[in-house]
Formats: C-alpha cells, sequence, structure tokens
C-alpha cells in the first residue's frame, strides 16, 4: 500500500487522524493533513482505508500494491 494525500484539497476535519493515528497528523498551525507513514504496515491498512473513504475532502489517495 502506497498512501499520498493532497494537502490543497484538505479541509482540516482531522477524521484520518482519529481513524489512523499512526499514519496521519495535523499540522498546528492549521489543521492540514501530515502523512507520517506513505507505506503503512498490514496492519494499519483497514485504518488508512476507513480514514479515506471517510475525509470529507476526498484528499487521501490510497494505492494497493
Amino acid at each position: 500500500m502506497k498512501v499520498t494525500v493532497d494537502e490543497d484539497k484538505c479541509c482540516g476535519a482531522g477524521t484520518c487522524v482519529l481513524v489512523a493515528p499512526d499514519v496521519f497528523d495535523q499540522r498546528d498551525e492549521d489543521g492540514i493533513v501530515m502523512l507520517l507513514d506513505e507505506a503503512p504496515a498490514a496492519d494499519q491498512h483497514d485504518a488508512v482505508r476507513e480514514a479515506a473513504s471517510v475525509c470529507p475532502a476526498a484528499a487521501i489517495l490510497v494505492a494497493e500494491a
């Protein structure tokens, strides 16, 4: 799995951080998503998929390997 984020689309809702805190964080100054791990371990894949699906701005892209 490879994860990418589009910071320009991010609206700072933070749902990704709640669902997958080991993979996503938010910048303190504006709440925009920060990708902590672009190739998360297998045990994080379900959470990353969920984070992408619930992102209100569709800012998270997941490519399955």
